[in-house]
């Protein structure tokens, strides 16, 4: 099998990637050849030349055990700290997994498949937490890495890795990107070890700056929004679709077959912390609300979700107090059965996104598209001087002077004015 042509580049020796950094320095260096490869016998265990690819036989429903939590960088949720981000090493192209660790089913190219159907075979593994690990097998016959996860959430009959999955696919751009189609970072100069793949969920915001992706990653299977493309070498990651998506669902969250009832008021509201919070989010979000969040919704409530809400009550033309922001029954039975109007497009002078997105995103080191968007902001409300190049994505001074400046010029002082954005901060930044 002849491995996709992808983009060319000249790797950085300092080359942060999800798996570059530590994986180089616990594994020898796995061999460029990428194809071969099947299980000899249904009791044996093969080991292929390269140490991170195991072809051997795994019982359907035992996983390896997984690697221990790591630590995260607090200013990146999700995204690894330097010094100690967990590698992300995939095995080769192989079968997939059956009893005695024959190939379940003969292989084939691309079975058809709709978007939904790609989304709730990843939620799947989300709710399972499968164990991240490049040499076991899911009770589903995938094997546990990123590249194993994709073939099973594209329905694949066989186990590809990041230099084979671009065969299955054809390359789109940016603004085709829906959900079930996959953002693949495909890196020729440490192809098991500095690769790395996840699956599109969909845009949390209208700048499309963020989305939900679905990725298998140390400790185990995550869904997190995520800044476009990646939390790092963005720019290597090519969005793709798979090439035997059907017609049907457009995939959006989420994907409701029987309506849910409504779970009742108690459940919605300041303080209320719960699935059903998450579920309204994805819902507003699936009718034209996720401008509203700067980050995936719920579980817990907040001013994204009243805002959100309140947006797709007034698109129904309800005003005063059928329009608080609060779900109702009829609220919510426009949601899970797909009546009503959709909220429109965020216009300038909106609410949408104002929601302050959390002091994480603030502080030395943080990279992410908040930090740009709060720079942006500081620059439209005239405190651009203290920039002189930017603003962002990356937390410097510059940031933190401007931000000072602004909360003097609320008549702020002492630890008020500290130059780090709090909520109130926000909420005047954004008026």
């Amino acid at each position: 099998m002849t491995a996709p042509v992808f983009e060319e580049f000249d790797p950085a020796s300092d080359c942060d990637c999800l798996g570059c950094a530590r994986w180089r320095r616990v594994a020898p260096r796995p061999s460029s050849a990428r194809t071969g490869g099947r299980p000899a016998a249904r009791s044996a265990v093969v080991m292929a030349a390269a140490a991170s690819a195991v072809l051997g036989a795994v019982p359907p429903a035992t996983a390896l055990t997984a690697q221990p939590p790591r630590h995260t960088a607090p200013h990146r949720p999700g995204a690894p700290a330097a010094d100690e981000g967990p590698a992300t090493p995939q095995g080769t192209a192989v079968p997939l997994h059956g009893p005695g660790g024959s190939p379940a089913r003969p292989l084939a190219r691309t079975p058809a498949t709709t978007r939904t159907e790609i989304i709730n075979r990843a939620k799947l593994w989300v709710t399972a937490k499968v164990p991240y690990s490049m040499t076991a097998f899911w009770s589903d016959g995938y094997r546990q890495d990123c590249s194993g996860y994709v073939s099973m959430a594209w329905g694949l009959l066989s186990n590809e890795w990041t230099g084979s999955l671009g065969q299955f696919a054809v390359k789109i751009t940016k603004e085709e990107l829906q959900p079930g189609d996959i953002l693949l970072f495909h890196n020729p100069a440490d192809p098991q070890g500095g690769s790395h793949v996840v699956i599109f969920g969909g845009w949390t915001d209208h700048t499309h700056t963020a989305y939900t992706a679905y990725e298998q990653t140390p400790p185990h299977t995550r869904r997190q929004s995520t800044p476009y493309a990646y939390w790092n070498n963005s720019a290597k990651y090519l969005p793709y679709r798979y090439k035997g998506v059907t017609a049907g669902s457009a995939g959006a969250e989420p994907s409701t077959t029987t309506p849910v009832p409504f779970p009742g008021t108690s459940y919605f509201g300041p303080g209320a912390n719960n699935k059903y919070v998450t579920m309204l989010g994805e819902m507003l979000v699936a009718r034209g609300g996720g401008s509203f969040y700067t980050k995936g919704p719920g579980p817990v409530w907040g001013e994204a979700d009243r805002l959100a809400t309140q947006a797709f009550q007034k698109a129904q033309g309800w005003t005063g107090s059928a329009a608080d922001g609060l779900p109702g029954p009829r609220t919510w039975e426009l949601l899970v059965t797909g009546g009503g109007k959709d909220i429109a497009p965020a216009t300038p002078g909106s609410t949408a996104g104002r929601a302050f997105p959390g002091k994480q995103y603030f502080r030395a080191g943080a990279e992410n598209a908040h930090v740009t968007r709060l720079g942006r902001q500081l620059v439209k409300k005239g405190f651009g001087r203290y920039y002189t190049t930017g603003p962002g994505p990356r937390w410097s001074e510059s940031d933190r002077r401007a931000v000072e400046a602004f909360q003097r010029a609320q008549g702020w002082r002492g630890g008020a004015a500290d130059g780090w954005p709090g909520p109130e901060t926000w909420r005047r930044l954004f008026a």
